[in-house]
């Protein structure tokens, strides 16, 4: 399941600093209300949306300051969640986007012969704002152009294997579900049998005799089944199964391809994703079977691994242990002399308790999919190549 696109996890670790940005503001903790209140929003939205409200709140009165505040508080916000590489995404992009319109704005004042320096600034910060509003309404509608342009993928008697419930790849699957002529638009089946099923591979699938429930569950009737796009396909009586990665490779020979969602689709057109996409990628690709991805422009990061340590972030897979006495053994919080807060690691070296980055739990770790296991990448602007990725970052950014 890509976690930026199913329940974005909160916010924690390093708060904002009175300093960079006006009293009563808190970036972070907007940034999580907008989680919290909005499910069907993405973290490199929720993060856009962030930046505009604190704008529209700061009474600024240079383009140095807006810059600058802007800048301060998408650090901020990064430095608050173990894996910051889709919210950068959005705040990059949205700081691009505005740095490019504030130019474009200027030299319209410009030629217009503009004399008034502080009427021109109220301007621009108009202008900031209601584009940056726009930009927000148009990343919110990309996933329903993505669900139209990658329905056509999908045709009569397709088995297709996804890897959780990204809301984009849930999207596309409800597209084609309900699309025209689809033997699912209509309740019934209709007779000529089920258009397409889905296999549903869930990160976490409980043994068959549930302990917590003292209930039996049966393969594909787990409490994942409460997954909103689970429920939502079986309501429009496509057939869906629920398997756990264990059983990848055994349902290969029955599948007709797998779509993924990204957290970030990176320079060279591979992508990061939740941590067990690579494998899926690389056994897809050994048998054969085409590997599509579904992820938005706002995805789209500047970042060129080249590997799985590539990525900057701090994810605990695999941890060595010579003893049971060791598990357990991470940050421990000491004071100094002077009171103020620190941070031990385990490796004896202190830090600062505001400079210590959020770990990623196990379940939110990632990992890179090589461009060469894709097979192509559905975005609201289009189907791409892995090789076209490139070109279309030069696009967004220059």
């Amino acid at each position: 399941m890509t976690r930026e696109d199913s329940s974005p996890t909160t916010p924690t670790g390093a708060t904002p600093t009175p300093s960079t940005q006006p009293d009563g503001f808190d970036i972070v903790n907007t940034y999580s209300h907008l989680l919290l209140t909005d499910p069907d929003l993405t973290m490199p939205v929720a993060a856009i949306e962030s930046l505009i409200t604190l704008l529209s709140t700061t009474p600024l009165t240079t383009i140095s300051e807006t810059l600058s505040l802007l800048s301060s508080a998408s650090t901020t916000l990064k430095n608050s969640v173990p894996n910051p590489i889709s919210l950068s995404a959005g705040t990059d992009l949205f700081q691009r986007y505005l740095i490019t319109q504030l130019q474009a704005h200027r030299n319209a004042i410009g030629r217009a012969g503009g004399a008034d320096p502080a009427g021109d600034f109220r301007a621009i910060r108009n202008h900031l704002l209601t584009n940056g509003r726009l930009f927000v309404q148009r990343a919110k509608a990309s996933r329903e152009k993505i669900a139209r342009f990658g329905r056509g993928f999908i045709r009569d008697g397709t088995t297709v294997l996804t890897n959780g419930g990204s809301r984009v790849v849930g999207a596309l699957l409800k597209a084609a579900a309900t699309s025209s002529g689809s033997a699912h638009s209509t309740p019934g089946s209709g007779p000529g049998g089920p258009r397409f099923r889905v296999i549903y591979v869930a990160p976490d699938l409980p043994s068959l005799s549930d302990p917590s429930s003292n209930s039996t569950l049966t393969p594909g009737h787990t409490r994942l089944s409460l997954d909103p796009t689970i429920s939502t396909l079986r309501a429009l009586h496509v057939p869906v199964a629920v398997i756990p990665f264990s059983a990848i490779a055994s349902t290969l020979p029955m599948i007709s391809m797998v779509i993924v969602g990204a957290e970030g689709v990176v320079e060279n057109g591979g992508i990061i994703n939740r941590l067990g996409t690579y494998q899926l990628g690389l056994l897809a690709k050994s048998a054969g079977k085409p590997f599509y991805v579904v992820a938005e422009s706002h995805k789209f990061v500047r970042m060129y691994p080249l590997g799985q340590g590539d990525l900057g972030l701090q994810q605990r897979v695999v941890e060595f242990m010579t003893g049971v006495e060791e598990e357990g053994k991470g940050l421990e919080v000491v004071r100094d002399e002077g009171g103020v807060k620190k941070v031990a690691t385990a490796n004896g070296e202190t830090m600062a308790e505001k400079d210590v980055k959020p770990e990623a739990r196990l379940e939110e770790a990632v990992d890179f999919t090589p461009p060469d296991l894709i097979s192509a990448l559905i975005t609201e602007g289009g189907v791409l190549t892995p090789s076209a990725v490139s070109e279309e970052l030069i696009k967004i950014w220059f």
